[in-house]
């Protein structure tokens, strides 16, 4: 799975996939170092993560650890994972990172506002209102302490959201 995919991003994606088959083993590629983006990935289901930069020399036992049931996150995604994690317990629902944690579907409105959607459009692919869309933007807004979307639209490529 690509984490940087329009309209529906690669951890969206992940969840919808484990939701409707559980089972489902998923390996997350990115180009993205960023650590809430990697704890994301965690959260949404996926089973293994790697940099694109690392899948030339590693995808195949990648690919044959999740075969056997097992995690696989590279040495330099476990390293940014476990960076700020020293002495807490490792597992998607106690990962806590430093700075403010956005829902999944906060994370598809910023993605979707990014990608250059309007209110109206986003609130239609996301089968919501209008004033839901806006009332995600506003929490969105205070969570991250932005001003503008020029600023939301930074931090959506800073952190993976959107790829430029």
């Amino acid at each position: 799975m690509d984490i940087t995919m329009p309209e529906l991003n690669g951890l969206e994606a992940t969840r919808q996939i484990r939701k409707a088959v559980p089972e489902t083993q998923v390996l997350v590629l990115t180009v993205h170092e960023s650590e809430e983006l990697l704890a994301e990935v965690l959260r949404a289901g996926a089973h293994g993560c790697m940099l694109k930069s690392d899948a030339g020399r590693e995808l195949v036992s990648a690919i044959e650890a999740l075969t056997r049931g097992k995690p696989f996150f590279t040495s330099k995604v476990a390293g940014i994972l476990l960076s700020r994690q020293v002495g807490h317990a490792w597992s998607s629902d106690t990962i806590d990172f430093a700075g403010p944690h956005l829902s999944a579907r906060e994370r598809e409105v910023i993605q979707l506002l990014a990608e250059g959607k309007s209110n109206k459009e986003v609130a239609t692919l996301l089968n919501l209102s209008v004033k839901t869309v806006q009332t995600h933007r506003a929490n969105i807004m205070r969570k991250l302490n932005l001003h503008s979307l020029g600023q939301l639209i930074h931090y959506a490529i800073r952190n993976g959201i959107i790829a430029c």
